[in-house]
């Protein structure tokens, strides 16, 4: 779970480099996982840090895939 509070404030973040739709579209994904979490927490407690892991590759994904398509 400290995982993905990390993600988020990487996606609130990317509102300094990104279009703010951009950031709505990252948050709206985060509570999606944060759900998902929730839901797996005593479940399935060793699957959590996957999940902030695939918040992180999306967010790598999003923000600096993005950035390099609409640059270059």
């Amino acid at each position: 779970m400290i995982g993905l509070v990390c993600v988020l404030f990487l996606d609130l973040a990317a509102l300094l480099v990104t279009a703010w739709w951009v950031v709505l579209l990252l948050v709206v994904a985060w509570l999606a996982l944060f759900v998902v979490a929730c839901a797996w927490w005593s479940p399935h407690p060793r699957r959590l840090p996957w999940i902030a892991v695939g918040g992180l590759v999306l967010w790598v994904v999003v923000v600096i895939g993005g950035s390099l398509i609409t640059t270059g």
